[in-house]
Formats: structure tokens, sequence, C-alpha cells
């Protein structure tokens, strides 16, 4: 990826990590209870382990382990094989989901530098792979806990809107932008919910099955870039 992107104010270049590590730690510090209170709230209701690990391309595209409070069972079918997203996620799943308290864990992301506060949202490594150049300049910066996209629709927006509106907030990270953000994820995740899931479905599409939907890419070029997500994801496991 070719990083085009350079800090332009004050805030990015010394303040917006500090800033950072001070919310996550300040967090932590007010909500330790709230993060006990869903803990056992999953490991009642949803079983163990009471966290979801993810490989999410961050900054520079470097591979790093998402952090949630998991939100699915395990339920599978008489093959063993894994029941459909909608089957497992279950009404508290719902209501973690509709609130973003199943993110809370992703401060640590924060705290490690592997998060900012505010940035676009780490997508998959198989949505990743089928970005365009422009769009992976997304992965410039940090990704975020919440971002442009996330209040202006979050996933019930067409993907690349959502694209677009990363590489809007990259072009013009500031402080005030940053407080906004943050003041509107919080009235949209607690006050007004919208866009949690993508038209009532369990679970938004995946980058690469939106193109192919579309006929923006072949069968052959969906799989191959399938490969080369399961490559990625595979050397980041070794």
């Amino acid at each position: 990826m070719s990083n085009t992107h350079f800090p332009y104010g004050l805030y990015e270049k010394y303040f917006k990590r500090p800033l950072d590590i001070l919310c996550a730690v300040g967090v932590l510090i007010c909500f330790w209870w709230l993060f006990a209170i869903v803990a056992i709230l999953v490991r009642i209701k949803l079983g163990s382990p009471v966290l979801f690990k993810q490989q999410r391309p961050g900054k520079d595209e470097k591979i790093f382990k998402l952090y949630k409070f998991r939100t699915m069972t395990d339920e599978k079918d008489k093959d063993g094989k894994l029941l459909p997203d909608e089957v497992r996620l279950t009404k508290f799943g719902k209501f973690l989901r509709a609130t973003s308290l199943d993110e809370l864990p992703e401060v640590f992301n924060i705290l490690k530098g592997e998060m900012s506060v505010v940035g676009p949202r780490p997508q998959l490594v198989r949505d990743m792979v089928f970005m365009s150049a422009a769009h992976r300049e997304r992965h410039s910066v940090r990704p975020g806990l919440t971002g442009l996209a996330q209040i202006n629709g979050r996933n019930d927006i067409d993907w690349q809107d959502k694209l677009d509106w990363d590489l809007k907030y990259i072009a013009c990270i500031t402080f005030w932008i940053d407080v906004k953000i943050i003041a509107k994820t919080f009235i949209k995740s607690f006050i007004k919910p919208e866009g949690i899931t993508e038209q009532n479905a369990a679970t938004a599409t995946d980058y690469g099955d939106y193109l192919l939907q579309r006929g923006k890419v072949t069968k052959e070029e969906y799989q191959q870039k399938q490969q080369e997500a399961k490559y990625a994801t595979s050397r980041f496991s070794v």
C-alpha cells in the first residue's frame, strides 16, 4: 500500500494518540463495572469464551486481533457446521450490537496502539483485498472505534459511501471533528439508534459479496481475492 497520508496538524501529529490513551484509561476507570456486568451476562447467556477475537487490518495494513464481546452462540447443525448468523444471533446479542456495548473491549486495542477512538472502522481482511488502491488509503491511519461512516448510516449505507466517508475523514482530522463524531456516536448508539444492521440482516454483507452481486468482479476474480485474504490471515497466524 502506498501511504500518501501525512499528519498535517498539531492535533493529529502530537495530541491524538495521547488523548486516545487518556480516553481509554478513563473508560476503564469509570466503567469497569459495566465491563464486568456485560462479561458476566455474556458468559451466562452465550457461554464461553466471553471475548470474540478476529483478525482485522490496521494502520499500514498490519493485521491485529480485534476484541469484542461475543454476540452469537456456537450452535451447530447435525454435521457440526455453525448455524446461520441470524439463528445464532440472540436478542441479547442484538441488544449488545444496537448499543455498541459489544465494542467495549476495543479500548484494549486502543491502549495497545492498534486503534484510535476515532478513525475508519477496521473492516475484515477479506474486505480489504477487494478495495481499490484509493480506498486502501483508509489504512494509512489507525482504525477507530467510531468514525464518519458510523454517524452517517453505519451498516445501512452503501459500501462505496462507507469507504468514501473514511477517505473524507483522513483528509480532515481535527480535534473538533473527533469531538463531534464521538458526541454523535453516543446519540446514535443510546438515544436514537440507527443503521445497526444492513436491511435488518444479522450481519453486514462482505465487500467482495457486494461487488460480486453487482457484477463489479467476476467469479474468478472473487475466488482469487478470497485466496489472497486467506493467505494474509494465515501469515498472521503463524
